[in-house]
């Protein structure tokens, strides 16, 4: 396999955010920041954007006239098509080194460029990514990708809780099932408290799915009686294909523990890549379900990641 590499043509920064960047030439990248001097820096996942040249040069052919830092990106570089690498991909470039979290945004508001071209790459064409290697970085540097460095499987977790969300009540949940996923082997690329509100914890689901990309996410409360419960409702306003099976499974094994198993509305769903699990919220009834089902889970996501063959072909005790 031929190496992924490009040079970098600019390196952009801006003192507030909301405005368009201007093209410095040479920055410094820190860890748990991003780009010294940039607004957008700090201690989250999209701590530098990243864009390709030739994107941008194939816009400008329709005369958009856009010049570098106009996307508000931070780098500009020729050579890697950044929208068609996986998430979890490993850039270096000198002796600073970063890691993509997200590929495209969602646009809340049309920029200039909109408004004039009637379109905007960035939102499908621009990525994110942590700085996970401090360094200083320079037009005309050479970027490579770094070769298999995408091929963990990654989940999101999110707690669904009106107190939680609000302080209330600590969260004992989120921090069970994201220890249970590491020490199987997962990258938990989020952990988030949300409310029990069906409209925000859709946008939640389609982020992690549409724009982190992870394997799995798994959700935790919201699946009872209550009024508030609206966990499966969202789950399945978001799916494409669903996926009884699991969900059947969490029900039948928890059957064996309490009846009031049969009072979950629990479901498993499919949203193009990304595999979805409502977990019971109390912690001892989400570890019992993922328990059970998470040493099946990574076949089912490989098969969905095309990694892996079809479950009928094989041992006929995991058909």
């Amino acid at each position: 396999m031929a190496k992924v590499m490009g040079i970098v043509k600019a390196v952009c920064t801006s003192g507030a955010r909301g405005v368009q960047k201007r093209n410095i030439n040479t920055a410094s990248l820190k860890v748990g920041w991003g780009i010294e001097g940039d607004a957008h820096g700090g201690d989250w996942h999209r701590q530098v954007s990243l864009i390709s040249y030739d994107k941008i040069k194939e816009f400008n052919e329709g005369g958009a006239g856009v010049s570098h830092g106009d996307f508000g990106e931070n780098l500009v570089v020729e050579g890697i098509d950044f929208s068609a690498l996986p998430v979890g991909s490993r850039l270096e470039c000198g002796d600073c080194a970063l890691e993509l979290t997200q590929i495209g945004k969602e646009c809340h508001t049309h920029c200039q460029i909109y408004h004039k071209m009637g379109d905007c790459i960035m939102p499908r064409e621009g990525v994110f990514a942590q700085v996970i290697r401090d360094g200083t970085i320079s037009t005309g540097d050479v970027m490579r990708l770094v070769e298999g460095s995408a091929q963990g499987l990654r989940a999101g977790v999110l707690v669904l809780s009106d107190k939680g969300a609000r302080g209330e009540r600590e969260d004992e949940t989120g921090p069970l099932i994201t220890r249970m996923l590491e020490e199987a082997g997962y990258i938990v690329a989020e952990q988030k408290i949300l409310p029990d509100d069906r409209s925000a914890i859709e946008a939640e689901l389609i982020n992690l799915s549409d724009k982190r990309r992870v394997d799995l996410i798994l959700t935790s409360g919201g699946t009872g009686f209550s009024p508030g419960d609206i966990t499966p409702e969202a789950t399945i306003a978001v799916a494409e294909r669903m996926a009884p099976g699991i969900a059947e499974a969490m029900r039948a094994h928890s059957l064996q523990i309490t009846g009031r198993a049969m009072l979950s509305r629990g479901v498993a769903v499919i949203r193009a890549g990304t595999l979805i699990i409502n977990l019971p919220g109390s912690p001892k009834a989400a570890s019992e379900c993922l328990g059970f089902v998470l040493p099946h889970l990574g076949h089912g996501i490989e098969v969905l990641r095309g990694d892996a063959g079809d479950c009928a072909v094989g041992n006929e005790d995991e058909r």
